[in-house]
């Protein structure tokens, strides 16, 4: 519910709505003003900002891999008793070496996109 000048309460349901039809939509915004006009090849030549993503990429590799390194060694080291147990080191650690993978898959992808970009391919 809504509250009117007059006092009166509106529900969701009594609010008018501009009328829905296969009309062109104004545009009421400058921003909506400066968009480029859409040729249907964005996803063709979109770009990503490919040094941010190696840099990323490879920051995180090292990351998970120390990680998973740590902890399947500590895995290896628990005793039968010790907490956190060897199966939640176990199953940290295979997290770690999955994200590790990822990032590795990742710097390899944004690599191959460098090189092909440097040798005039697109």
């Amino acid at each position: 519910m809504t509250d009117e000048p007059g006092g009166r309460a509106r529900h969701a349901a009594e609010r008018t709505h501009p009328p829905a039809g296969p009309g062109p939509v104004p545009r009421s915004s400058s921003r909506a003003a400066r968009r480029p006009v859409r040729t249907g090849s964005e996803p063709r030549t979109a770009r990503s900002a490919l040094r941010l993503r190696e840099t990323l990429s490879g920051v995180f590799l090292a990351v998970f891999a120390v990680g998973a390194a740590l902890l399947w060694w500590w895995a290896v080291e628990s005793s039968a008793g010790s907490s956190p147990g060897r199966g939640v080191l176990i199953v940290l650690a295979a997290i770690c070496t999955a994200l590790a993978v990822a990032a590795a898959l990742d710097l390899w992808v944004v690599g191959r996109r460098l090189r092909r970009e440097r040798a005039g391919h697109g």
